[in-house]
């Protein structure tokens, strides 16, 4: 198995990854808003269909290592807050919920959980992707925000996030196919 997320359809992408904790550890970091915070965006969620989740990102918050922000990036550089609605939630194992987008017209993210060896199977899949140039955002920010929560999982430091960010961003541009 690699990192890279695989293409499902034109609106949508997959993750996988095998995290060395239990379902119950995971459910927390995806739950959780001081441990999400530590690897993807800390805030309030209510975890009922139908409950509101709110987003903050700080990513100078998810590196181990300074680097200045890119330059697309800089309006972000202070944080920036989503909003979202759970689509589906069955504590400890999926979690879906809406995500950012046009008004009306939001992406839905699902986690599934599920025991594999000594750890969790996480499944990630990112559907209602509008464009390919969503795709390829969300690819490279799911693929960069999923190996620090693998390195928080495992007790590590993440290490770089922008440089990461910008490397797998281009690869994602080579591996996703235009329209």
């Amino acid at each position: 198995m690699n990192d890279y997320g695989v293409v499902l359809d034109p609106t949508s992408i997959r993750f996988i990854r095998i995290l060395p904790a239990s379902v119950e550890e995971v459910w927390a970091f995806l739950t959780e808003s001081e441990k999400r915070g530590r690897w993807l965006a800390s805030g309030d969620m209510e975890l009922r269909e139908g409950g509101g989740v709110t987003l903050r990102f700080v990513h100078a918050d998810l590196s181990s290592v300074a680097e200045p922000v890119p330059e697309a990036y800089k309006p972000y550089a202070d944080g920036v807050t989503t909003q979202g609605v759970i689509t589906r939630c069955e504590p400890p194992r999926l979690l879906a919920f809406t995500w950012g987008g046009s008004p009306g017209h939001p992406s839905e993210v699902t986690f599934e959980l599920s025991p594999q060896d000594q750890g969790t199977r996480l499944v990630l899949t990112h559907r209602k992707l509008g464009s390919r140039g969503d795709m390829v955002d969300v690819a490279g920010g799911w693929h960069v925000h999923l190996g620090v929560l693998s390195a928080r999982i495992a007790g590590r430091e993440p290490g770089p996030f922008w440089s990461v960010l910008g490397r797998v961003e281009a690869e994602y541009r080579q591996r996703i196919p235009a329209a």
